[in-house]
């Protein structure tokens, strides 16, 4: 086949989503606040049809089944990563997600360790990312007295600044942030704290999952240490941003284009790329393709040299071995 994949993005309402992909991403965008863009998708709440080629119309979801030699004869039936931007008008719930064997018994679901780029961020805005809380029997009192200013760390955020988020880990988007989130094919997501605001449609507050939040969230919370890495290719900057060991599930990059790059697979099975800004070709072979901000494609395993010129911002990512 040697083309690559590209695909149509989902959109999720959310109670803090709001318009920006409209206006940002030039995407057409359904009534209502609309929080997340799945932008690479194989996952039953929202697989993504295939936009293009010999596999035009096809579900991501079927096509990893169905045709596993672009993927790299994958062993599991489920693909393995889930890309969204998210568009927070309003703060996330403080939450918190659980690691695979619980989910697997709980939820008949994968866990969801994820990570975060930030595309945009109001001044002044800043994340959960952690929590104070010495033991699991302070942070079960700390949760019941509700004395959140001090459970819950701050972590101040800008445009271009990135967050690895294993599972386990507390944590929310707040007011004005808006990110690119590479994550785990799960949708399993427990909130442990809302603001105490009021669904508008229901005129009820959202169920909480405090029990199960206690039973998932790492105690102490010990801030992710990872090692990033750049590497240059005349004007461009291509930045390793996780990769194993530091990360089990996935391997995310920025790629800073200027001019043109070369691209190799090497043992990757596949890449899944998001364009952030810009515009510019990608080729593979004697075929050429416009890619410009917004558009979400895989490079199939059966491409193995592939060069994207312009002047770019995107963001990479693949599966780790093991893991697909």
């Amino acid at each position: 086949m040697q083309e690559p994949l590209f695909l149509k993005p989902i959109f999720h309402s959310k109670l803090w989503g709001g318009r920006k992909l409209e206006n940002d991403f030039g995407y057409t965008l359904p009534d209502g606040n609309i929080g997340e863009c799945w932008a690479i998708s194989g996952h039953s709440h929202g697989p993504n049809e295939v936009a293009n080629g010999t596999y035009k119309g096809k579900l991501l979801s079927d096509l990893y089944v169905s045709e596993p030699k672009l993927f790299g004869q994958p062993q599991s039936k489920r693909f393995p990563l889930l890309i969204k931007i998210l568009d927070a008008e309003a703060a996330l719930s403080v939450q918190v997600h659980p690691d695979d064997d619980y989910a697997e018994v709980h939820e008949n679901d994968s866990g969801k360790t994820e990570c975060w780029y930030v595309i945009n961020a109001e001044p002044d805005a800043y994340l959960i990312y952690g929590h104070r809380a010495k033991s699991k029997e302070q942070l079960a009192q700390m949760i019941e007295d509700g004395d959140w200013n001090e459970l819950l760390r701050k972590q101040p955020v800008k445009a271009g600044d990135f967050f690895y988020v294993p599972s386990g880990t507390v944590h929310a988007l707040t007011k004005g942030i808006e990110v690119l989130e590479t994550q785990q094919s799960s949708d399993v997501t427990y909130r442990m704290y809302d603001w105490d605001r009021v669904d508008k449609h229901t005129g009820k507050k959202r169920s909480l999952h405090v029990q199960q939040s206690l039973d998932v969230i790492t105690v102490p919370f010990e801030m992710p240490k990872i090692t990033s890495k750049v590497s240059h290719e005349g004007s461009s900057t291509i930045t390793k941003l996780v990769s194993p060991p530091d990360s089990k599930y996935f391997s995310v990059f920025e790629n800073r284009i200027k001019g043109t790059v070369d691209y190799h697979r090497g043992k990757n099975p596949f890449m899944l790329y998001s364009v952030i800004r810009g515009q510019g070709v990608l080729e593979i072979g004697d075929k050429q393709y416009t890619i410009a901000k917004g558009q979400h494609f895989i490079i199939p395993n059966d491409v193995l040299n592939w060069s994207i010129s312009g002047d770019l911002l995107l963001i990479s990512s693949t599966p780790s071995p093991g893991n697909y």
